[in-house]
């Protein structure tokens, strides 16, 4: 059988990653006041022994008021940078799977319900806050509109970004992800649906794209030198005249000659008049589109659930590599199936050896 290009090795800036299988950042809604809890520790920890090649745990916020729930992570602080260390530690002792962060800020979308209880705005009196945004435009199914950012605002965000960053880099995280998609607050400057400034951050495309692009500049200014720093974007709003793949590909290729050194292709999440085509991998011509026209390195993501399919997508150079989210939520060792799939070695840990099926013998390096 010939060799995986799924399990190939692959150099991220100056990280190896062992594999192109990424796990991508999913919300838990699981922390007390920003601090990682138990549950943290539980969710990383069994993750960190799935045989992937990067884990990015979730969008965590750079600010309270950048969360999206009441229960979302932060590192803002000296509290809630320990809180999080300790979880990272609990799993590092037994992996050495390298950890990456979301750095996140909700903006008009903050201020919501688990999505177990809803997932509506909360009210000021049920615990929620005054969201923010880059105009007084709110969310279209939320009642309570947000308050447009000053040019101090935005620049105090800039900061919190930054601030984010050194603690990440203290914390030992082994690369940047900044959202920039699913209609959170950096999404939210990119699309002309939501972004009606008409100051130099709203309006041209080159304008909307200055809040995001000020935030790499300022994390890249506070991490070492090949520290990869990347963007998860919306490739698409899923709605005709909003942000589209032309202004992915432009803000992709703007990204990268600052520095960037990935794009984490999603989409949607603006507007809840999307149209999402859903089906197998339809989002992975997004990524196709942004590597082909910039070089930059790409991640797919969007219903990609079995082996071959993720193996077609490397192998054929639609993207650099391959991101799962829900499906690895549902099977945790959804690389060790994929590698014995493809007559591939994965890392497993001491302790689940002598699990190793007899029809794959080479399964565990």
């Amino acid at each position: 059988m010939a060799m995986s290009q799924l399990f190939s090795p692959y150099q991220l800036g100056s990280l190896m990653l062992a594999n192109r299988i990424v796990i991508a950042p999913m919300c838990q809604y699981s922390a007390d006041s920003g601090c990682a809890t138990d549950w943290h520790t539980i969710h990383l920890g069994h993750l960190a022994l799935s045989g992937a090649g990067l884990l990015i745990i979730e969008a965590t916020a750079v600010e309270p008021d950048g969360r999206i729930s009441p229960f979302d992570l932060g590192l803002w602080s000296d509290e809630t940078e320990a809180a999080l260390g300790k979880a990272l530690d609990s799993a590092r002792r037994w992996s050495d799977m390298p950890i990456a962060i979301q750095l996140a800020h909700a903006g008009r979308k903050a201020s919501v319900a688990q999505p177990w209880k809803g997932g509506g705005q909360l009210g000021l009196d049920q615990g929620g806050w005054t969201v923010e945004g880059p105009s007084e435009l709110g969310f279209e199914t939320y009642p309570r509109p947000p308050r447009a950012l000053t040019r101090d605002d935005i620049g105090r965000l800039i900061e919190a970004f930054a601030e984010s960053a050194r603690r990440a880099v203290r914390l030992g995280f082994a690369a940047i992800e900044l959202h920039g998609a699913h209609g959170y607050l950096m999404h939210q400057f990119l699309s002309p649906f939501s972004n009606r400034r008409e100051d130099e951050y709203g309006g041209s495309l080159e304008n909307r794209m200055r809040f995001p692009l000020a935030v790499l500049d300022a994390v890249r200014a506070v991490v070492p030198a090949g520290y990869p720093v990347g963007f998860r974007i919306s490739g698409t709003d899923w709605v005709e005249g909003g942000w589209d793949i032309a202004q992915s590909i432009a803000f992709s290729a703007a990204a990268k000659a600052r520095g960037a050194d990935f794009i984490d292709m999603s989409g949607g999440g603006l507007s809840a008049t999307q149209k999402i085509p859903l089906g197998p991998s339809y989002q992975v011509p997004l990524a196709r589109a942004v590597k082909q026209a910039t070089g930059i390195t790409t991640m797919a993501v969007g219903l990609i659930t079995e082996a071959e399919q993720a193996e077609a997508i490397i192998g054929t150079g639609e993207a650099d590599l391959v991101a799962l989210a829900r499906g690895i939520l549902y099977n945790p060792r959804w690389p060790w199936h994929a590698a014995a799939q493809l007559g591939a070695t994965v890392k497993a840990p001491n302790q689940y050896l002598r699990s190793q099926p007899r029809q794959y013998s080479k399964l565990f390096a």
